[in-house]
């Protein structure tokens, strides 16, 4: 058997535009462009990157809750890219995902015990009532929430609260793999301090497998073993969490850490300013994309697009001229 859990290999997804008349194809959003990345099993990937870049288009591709325009995605050793509905029913059992807004990913009309069971009843999962009920209220303990919860319904909670929920609802069917877009971003500081380490004891008790795609900088660095750094659709630089936020080797990445802010730090020192506004997916910049806004580019950098370096074996990215 594999170390590794997911194995994305040259994913792509392009969204058409469609325009004039009759409405034909004028254009085309590669929103992932070739990206490939390995997940061991029982690791956290961070996976940060602007808005817009690609993570979430990515993280719902990998699902196939958006279809892939192609590439391969291997779970567990079997490529599920041309798998049937049918056949994905069964795979996604096992694969997951957390959504951004717990206020919009929850069902307002229905009770949390309807919506905890729900996936139950979709794939079959523990239909006698007496077993159902019990694994309902091992959800509720699981994610640290009362058992009389299972009669409420969602406007009843807070952000916290519903977010836990909605761990709850991904757990019910016994997932290895789960995809949380964002899971933090819309909660308190406090809160999602609370929720991020709920997901770390769920990881260690479950013996779970996470891609982890946030903006805050410092949430990923806490909670990845990995991670994964996205730039306009293609993925720039991946390495484990010490080496990548200590010792960053693509432009952009440095960039963007330079942003964190520290409290040894006074006003903007050491903060890098990127000049120009990120280029449109729709026409990127031949070459590196990253070039017309990067201080190091070269003529090789517009000419042609960096291929893969891969140092030591564990830092890998994409940059003819990396810092030292």
């Amino acid at each position: 058997m594999s170390e590794y859990l997911i194995e994305v290999k040259n994913l792509c997804k392009k969204f058409p535009i469609k325009g004039g008349l009759f409405g034909r194809e004028i254009g085309a959003v590669n929103a992932v462009n070739n990206v490939s990345f390995k997940i061991k099993k029982g690791e956290t990937l961070g996976l940060v990157g602007e808005s817009g870049c690609g993570k979430t288009t990515l993280g719902r591709s990998i699902l196939r809750l958006i279809e892939p325009s192609s590439g391969e995605i291997i779970f567990n050793g079997k490529n599920i890219i041309d798998y049937t509905p049918a056949e994905m029913r069964a795979v996604r059992r096992k694969m997951q995902i957390i959504f951004q807004d717990p206020y919009a990913s929850l069902n307002p009309r229905m009770t949390v015990g309807d919506i905890l069971a729900e996936p139950m009843e979709i794939h079959g999962l523990h239909t006698d009532k007496v077993t159902r009920r019990k694994r309902l209220l091992e959800l509720l303990n699981q994610v640290q929430l009362p058992s009389d919860a299972l009669n409420k319904y969602p406007h009843e909670f807070s952000g916290g609260q519903r977010q836990r929920i909605c761990i709850a609802r991904a757990l019910a069917v016994e997932p290895e793999f789960i995809v949380c877009d964002e899971p933090v971003s819309a909660l308190d500081v406090s809160v999602q301090a609370q929720v991020v380490n709920l997901l770390m004891d769920l990881q260690k008790d479950l013996g779970l497998t996470f891609l982890f795609i946030a903006h805050d900088l410092k949430v990923v660095e806490y909670i990845s073993n990995r991670v994964a750094v996205m730039y306009l659709g293609n993925m720039i630089e991946v390495a484990e969490s010490s080496e990548l936020y200590g010792h960053a080797k693509h432009p952009y990445t440095k960039a963007l850490f330079s942003a964190i802010p520290h409290a040894s730090t006074h006003g903007r020192a050491g903060r890098i300013i990127l000049e120009g506004d990120i280029p449109s997916p729709m026409n990127p910049p031949n070459g590196c994309h990253f070039n017309p806004r990067c201080w190091n580019a070269t003529d090789e950098c517009r000419k042609s697009f960096p291929p893969i370096t891969d140092q030591s074996g564990t830092h890998q990215f994409r940059c003819f001229n990396p810092i030292n």
